[in-house]
């Protein structure tokens, strides 16, 4: 349980970093957890899925799964 929580905290710490430094997306149809994050969404919870870790988050009523490809890439999908 601890080095869930510790990787998730690494994960929002790296993802923090990349919203200051990252370029809004001119793409409408992907996203990053940087954008969500820095549109004010938070994250619920995460899960592991083989080598890659699924973080969900939400705002309000709408939500999305992001997919980590690497500690500083992520790509999301609106899940509702």
């Amino acid at each position: 349980m601890k080095v869930w929580l510790l990787t998730v905290l690494a994960l929002a710490s790296a993802v923090q970093a990349q919203a200051q430094e990252a370029a809004v997306s001119s793409s409408s149809s992907t996203t990053t957890m940087a954008d969500l994050i820095k549109q004010g969404y938070e994250i619920r919870t995460s899960s592991e899925s083989g080598s890659k870790i699924i973080v969900f988050l939400q705002k309000d009523k709408t939500a999305y799964a992001c997919e980590f490809t690497s500690l500083t890439r992520s790509r999301c999908g609106s899940i509702n």
